[in-house]
């Protein structure tokens, strides 16, 4: 162990990390499942063990020795040594990089075993000193730091997520929550979006996404009012606290306006998952109105449909509205005529 960590070009902090990660190919050498469950933004996974492979170390480990468990190790590394150096040459290529960091769960024997074979070879190696736990750690520190939040608020179909991709080029920036966590929030939310992440995964993209904010000559931090849970995954409580507490400029716009935009945004998507989705929420809507959203759809009526559902959305959010306990004092209301991004970003603008 000590031979192949001496064989190491070098290794880094999170601070160095950081500081060169996009210039970098970033390795992590930890199994399929731990890379699937969640990982480092834009890592690649070269996995030395298999999911099974690591299971039966770590239980060799445990029941027998550690010199048994890294001699089973030695079994499954070897024979790809080959395999590794072609997998890192061919992923240098194609993110047009030249130099690597590597990492496994806390920087100990996988990390060092692929740095010595990647060293070895002729590549420039850093290794990250504690490894993904290291930066799991930080991610976990973003959340309590103070950041100057605004949030933009408005009844379902205001258009927020438009305007706020507008005022990203005016002063301000904007952390897409609902992109983040592949969910639109609402009972409707996973229709057309990609398979949600891990928990874990949310927090650590979102964490990366205010570093990367946060290191902007920028005003403003701008989020979508959202409930505290995105589909499956939960904002973290820290950064909640700080959304629940900053000024909420209230998109004000009438009903026909925002039936039409919610017309064109969903209107579109596959009948049976807006009529599954309409029954996930029978409860809530109550049993009558429930049966008459899924017999509109049925009918080929969306927006008899959509009216239904967008009084149900509007109560909703207006309760969660009211919750605020500091509602007066960090509600600003914005006159809006029409559901128009630019001209209703402009109007924020203007009396911020």
């Amino acid at each position: 162990m000590l031979y192949l960590q001496s064989m190491v070009s070098s290794k880094i902090s999170m601070v160095e990390f950081l500081q060169i990660k996009n210039t970098h190919l970033i390795i992590d050498v930890r199994t399929p499942a731990e890379f699937e469950h969640a990982h480092i933004l834009d890592a690649c996974n070269v996995p030395i063990f298999t999911n099974e492979q690591r299971a039966e170390i770590g239980t060799s480990f445990k029941q027998v020795s550690r010199q048994d468990a890294i001699k089973i190790g030695l079994q499954y590394f070897g024979p790809n040594l080959l395999a590794y150096i072609n997998t890192v040459e061919q992923l240098l290529a194609t993110h047009q990089k030249t130099e690597i960091i590597v990492h496994c769960w806390r920087g100990g024997m996988r990390s060092a075993a692929m740095a010595w074979l990647l060293n070895l070879y002729g590549f420039s190696v850093k290794v990250l000193v504690g490894g993904y736990k290291a930066y799991r750690t930080w991610c976990l520190q973003q959340f309590e730091m103070q950041y100057p939040i605004a949030v933009l608020g408005g009844y379902t179909g205001s258009g927020k997520s438009y305007v706020l991709q507008y005022l990203t080029n005016h002063e301000s920036n904007f952390i897409d929550l609902e992109k983040l966590a592949s969910h639109k929030g609402s009972a409707f939310g996973a229709i057309g979006m990609p398979k949600q992440t891990s928990q874990e995964m949310f927090e650590n993209n979102l964490a990366m996404a205010l570093h990367n904010v946060k290191n902007d000559a920028i005003k403003n931090i701008f989020v979508e009012d959202e409930s505290q849970r995105i589909g499956n995954v939960k904002i973290p409580d820290s950064f909640w606290v700080q959304m629940r507490q900053a000024k909420v400029y209230f998109l004000e716009i009438n009903f026909s306006q925002r039936l039409q935009h919610i017309l064109a945004e969903y209107g579109n998507l596959p009948k049976q998952e807006l009529i599954d989705a309409s029954v996930r929420i029978t409860k809530n809507l109550g049993g009558l109105e429930a049966k008459n959203v899924t017999n509109f759809l049925q009918e080929n009526n969306t927006k008899a449909a959509f009216e239904i559902l967008l009084k149900y959305y509007d109560k909703y959010y207006n309760k969660a509205l009211l919750k605020r306990e500091n509602l007066t004092s960090v509600l600003i209301k914005v006159e809006c005529l029409d559901v128009n991004a630019i001209k209703n970003a402009e109007q924020v603008l203007q009396i911020m």
